[in-house]
């Protein structure tokens, strides 16, 4: 568990305002294994207004602290982010992993995405590879 000085700081670097939400975000951010959607921090913040959430996951993508993933849910998830990310560039160009069993999506930040050429005149704006299976908890 982190120290509140610790959280602040790590906003700090981000160049993100603290708040007591966006504490209270972080903090919970840090303390989990898989990333996590909108609706399981409201649930877990249930006295919290769902637009500040919202809000507060927003300003941390924007400033490089967490990124978003489309695991094929149709919900999208947030993980926090990896020090290469910074204002208007994240460097997750790893792999996810989504267990089709306990619905948890998980950062394979050591299994990189491999660089590929596209065809002439098209363009990439973003890359997303997304694993589908059972997790090592779940397999157990």
């Amino acid at each position: 568990m982190s120290t509140i000085k610790e959280l602040e700081e790590n906003l700090l670097q981000h160049n993100i305002k603290s708040t007591a939400m966006r504490l209270l975000v972080l903090e919970y951010l840090l303390e989990r294994e898989s990333a996590v959607s909108l609706t399981d921090l409201y649930k877990d913040f249930e006295k919290s207004d769902r637009t500040t959430i919202y809000r507060t996951l927003k300003v941390f993508e924007d400033n490089g602290m967490v990124h978003s993933i489309d695991d094929g849910t149709g919900v999208p998830k947030y993980a926090l982010c990896s020090d290469a990310c910074d204002v208007g560039k994240h460097d997750d160009a790893h792999i996810h992993f989504h267990c089709d069993k306990c619905g948890k999506t998980y950062c394979l930040p050591k299994f990189r995405i491999p660089h590929f050429e596209l065809p002439e005149n098209f363009s990439k704006n973003e890359v997303n590879l997304v694993v589908k299976g059972v997790c090592s908890q779940c397999s157990g």
